[in-house]
């Protein structure tokens, strides 16, 4: 029987949380606009950023031209700003996710990867060194579809060459991946290494769902 473990990204391998954000109020305060009507015009565009249909430069171009503060100076300073964050994350991750990784592998475990994220998120997971672990990646934004659509999930399995029930998913629990998961078939558990109650992360504690309370429990969970 051949065993896969699917990972979420963001909040799973890594997190924004444990490095300073740069987000859409960050962005609007370097740009000078009112903070809820920058998040307003930001916010809409989410769908559409993380099915690809538009890019962030092109989504900041647009409402830094609506709120008359365009230039190409200002853009360039909040998408490299946005870019410096996300290769931040990528470096200060939790000291075990290389180390399980590297444990998965050397049992034969194949690693898929689906991950909600922009083109700017994607293009530097693809550089980074937890890139050539994964067997197969489905980033929303090259898929055209973002979970919880069951599709991108069998995207993921059939590349892997597994069928559900051999797959364990991994993830933070946001946009009802969990859930998803084990609708199709998979074991769910909830990634709770980077959580810290009471703060403004997005997930809390899943109670339905087994924890993974640090990366290499992982591994356990496969055995």
């Amino acid at each position: 029987m051949r065993k896969a473990v699917i990972f979420d990204m963001f909040e799973t391998l890594i997190s924004y949380h444990i490095c300073p954000v740069y987000f859409g109020t960050q962005m609007a305060e370097d740009a000078g606009i009112p903070i809820a009507e920058f998040l307003a015009k930001w916010r809409a565009t989410d769908f559409d950023r993380s099915t690809g249909k538009i890019t962030v430069e092109e989504v900041l171009e647009q409402i830094l031209k609506e709120f008359g503060c365009y230039s190409e100076e200002l853009l360039q300073e909040l998408v490299g700003k946005r870019c410096a964050t996300i290769e931040m994350c990528l470096e200060h991750k939790h000291s075990e996710i290389v180390p399980m990784l590297q444990a998965l592998k050397s049992q034969g475990v194949f690693i898929g990867l689906i991950s909600n994220c922009y083109l700017e998120e994607a293009t530097r997971i693809r550089k980074s060194e937890l890139f050539p672990y994964f067997d197969a990646v489905c980033f929303s934004n090259e898929q055209g579809i973002c979970k919880p659509e069951k599709e991108i999930y069998h995207r993921c399995v059939e590349a892997l060459s597994v069928q559900p029930e051999e797959c364990l998913y991994v993830g933070d629990g946001g946009s009802c991946e969990l859930e998803t998961a084990e609708e199709l078939g998979m074991k769910a558990v909830q990634a709770t290494w980077y959580l810290k109650d009471g703060t403004s992360q997005p997930v809390g504690r899943i109670s339905e769902f087994e924890e993974a309370r640090r990366p290499m429990d992982v591994v356990e969970f496969v055995k």
